[in-house]
């Protein structure tokens, strides 16, 4: 395979994964993903940008295999899907040297055994020259592992993000051509892998306005010509407040629960609130983690099993007690048969959350008329409370 031209004499030598349907045994990828990695030719020197999974490591050899001298491997990110195939790179390039920072090296070390003898470490801020082309390195740790940065390629102006701006996107395309099918895909990579992490990444989101960009390129998805584009939409996503939109994760097993669901999302619907409902019997975990990045106000409705909320609710909210949104208000409905803890082990598990608890309308049984009206003062109540946050 050859190289796919990006400038001149930069590359991409990355690896595409179309019928990969799930990372880190969690996330589903509904689209597939990519491995990008870059090689950057110097007149002096020749840099290798990040690696791919070790499943598609014959993906990036057959790129190189007319290459024959690679001085840096730059490891942005500890995580396998990038650095996996550091070792065999090591291999086959025998004097090439692994360009990381302090932690990045502890972590590949521990994770790879790469030798001491093959690292060389950089600090926030310094620069590799390959002759005429300068590699610039920005610490931005915690996006999303502690050793995280990226890279800006002075003379070309651009910024190599790794995880930072990707997108879970199998596509031919090495730049963006369909911007809404990226948008989608950037806002559920946000969503799942970036989102608790975003009183970080607004630190790196402007602590990268210094640098002149031109092209963006993330270790997922595809390249942005236009880096305004996932800037913004990050800008959007991170600094924003959340939007007049209530989410309603929930299960019914009798019904009880899915007639409240029905019945609350109507009456917000009349008040001007734009509702989404996830059922999470058979909910793809990834679109409720989207829904999340705008919501105002979580509503979770469950039934009770053996005491307790539904298992499948149980995960909904454990997942996003560890995605950390920014909605204001919570709040939980459902039923019983004869008692429970239901409503108390759910506000144990939010602990997370900079959240305000509404009063839930928890009821015995189907629901009855004056249940009803507790629905309908939950509905004002969040509609009240949407206005007083200027969301509504």
């Amino acid at each position: 395979m050859k190289p796919r031209k990006i400038k001149e004499g930069i590359y991409y030598v990355g690896a595409v994964d179309w019928n990969r349907k799930l990372f880190d045994a969690l996330i589903p990828l509904p689209n597939g993903t990519s491995y990008n990695a870059y090689l950057i030719k110097g007149e002096e020197k020749i840099a290798l940008i990040d690696t791919v999974d070790p499943t598609m490591t014959h993906v990036l050899l057959s790129y190189l295999e007319d290459i024959h001298q690679i001085d840096f491997i730059i490891s942005h990110h500890g995580e396998q899907d990038h650095s996996g195939a550091i070792p065999i790179i090591l291999e086959k390039y025998k004097s090439a040297k692994v360009v990381t920072n302090p932690k990045g090296k502890e972590i590949l070390s521990i994770h790879l055994h790469i030798p001491e003898d093959r690292f060389i470490t950089v600090s926030d801020g310094e620069t590799l020259s390959l002759g005429n082309k300068t590699l610039k390195f920005i610490y931005t740790p915690w996006v999303h592992w502690p050793e995280t940065m990226v890279s800006y390629l002075m003379e070309d102006k651009i910024l190599f993000t790794c995880d930072l701006f990707g997108s879970h996107l199998a596509t031919s395309d090495v730049f963006v051509n369909d911007k809404g099918l990226v948008y989608d895909s950037a806002k559920r990579y946000y969503a799942e892998i970036m989102m608790p992490f975003r009183n970080i990444i607004q630190k790196n989101l402007e602590k990268i306005k210094a640098y002149n960009i031109e092209l963006i390129a993330p270790s997922h998805g595809p390249i942005y010509q236009d880096p305004s584009f996932i800037i913004d939409a990050y800008n959007d996503w991170v600094n924003n407040p959340p939007k007049n939109i209530v989410i309603i994760p929930y299960i019914s097993m009798h019904n009880s629960t899915n007639i409240m669901v029905e019945y609350l999302t109507e009456k917000l619907i009349e008040k001007g609130i734009k509702v989404e409902i996830f059922d999470l019997s058979s909910i793809d975990i990834g679109k409720l983690a989207m829904a999340l990045v705008d919501a105002g106000t979580i509503v979770v409705g469950t039934p009770t099993v053996l005491t307790g909320p539904h298992p499948k609710v149980a995960y909904a909210v454990f997942l996003t007690n560890v995605l950390k949104p920014k909605a204001k208000f919570l709040s939980i409905i459902g039923s019983y048969g004869w008692g429970g803890k239901t409503i108390d082990i759910l506000k144990n598990m939010v602990s997370n959350l900079d959240i305000e608890m509404l009063d839930p309308v928890f009821i015995k049984g189907l629901p009855k008329k004056e249940d009803f009206k507790l629905l309908d003062d939950l509905a004002e109540k969040i509609y009240e409370k949407h206005k007083e946050f200027g969301l509504a």
